[in-house]
């Protein structure tokens, strides 16, 4: 038997172990810290529209909130200035919404919210991708931007050696495995509760020991109603 049919007939042992242990540790410290900044900044957003409401100086919430993450940032310290951004590591491959660098452990991806409507909505997709692929859970590890212009969210992912891009079939067993369907539109998948599409090779890799890592992925909510 392959290294690979071997890892998918534990698959789901393996994966219901990972699952059971996402109260613990890191990854229940780091989804924490993310609720809150996302709450804060939520919260914060509020009292400024509510104070400029009738001012000539109100702006768009995504304005309100790209000043109010700036000074967030600075009062935590958690503020990294664009002319310090290669200090975080080797430039790596750049996409649609993000600009990635290496270091040694972790891959840190600076999101241009392109893709997201804005810091909060990144956040809360943030939050379901660690509910869904603890193992490859995101850390906020800070806002990059220059002064009063647009703030960026820098999100570090462990990085993940020896790796090289999944094939769709061993993506589909993997979210098969995970409970999901997968749906007529590749890369897509479903399980009732949340939605996942752009599951594709550049965006999920499987390391030496077969072991699959989603480290980029669209994720919602399914509407019941």
């Amino acid at each position: 038997m392959s290294t690979f049919a071997a890892n998918i007939t534990t698959m789901r042992d393996d994966i219901s172990q990972s699952v059971s242990q996402r109260g613990y540790g890191a990854y229940d410290e780091e989804n924490r810290r993310i609720r809150e900044t996302a709450d804060e900044l939520q919260r914060l957003c509020s009292l400024h529209e509510e104070k400029l409401r009738d001012s000539q100086d109100y702006g768009s919430r995504f304005e309100i909130e790209q000043r109010v993450a700036e000074q967030y940032a600075k009062s935590v310290g958690k503020w990294i200035p664009m002319d310090n951004i290669f200090e975080l590591g080797i430039p790596g491959p750049s996409g649609n919404e993000n600009d990635t660098y290496v270091s040694n452990h972790c891959v840190y991806k600076v999101n241009n919210l392109l893709n997201s409507g804005g810091i909060c909505k990144l956040l809360e997709k943030i939050l379901l991708h660690n509910t869904l692929f603890p193992n490859t859970f995101y850390r906020l590890y800070g806002f990059a931007g220059y002064d009063g212009r647009t703030v960026m969210p820098v999100l570090c992912q462990k990085r993940i050696k020896n790796a090289q891009p999944a094939t769709t079939i061993m993506i589909d067993t993997y979210m098969s495995a995970l409970g999901f369907i997968k749906q007529s539109i590749e890369g897509r998948y479903t399980n009732g509760d949340f939605e996942i599409w752009d599951l594709v090779p550049r965006n999920v890799l499987v390391d030496e020991d077969s072991d699959v890592y989603v480290v980029d992925a669209e994720i919602k909510r399914t509407d019941k109603k």
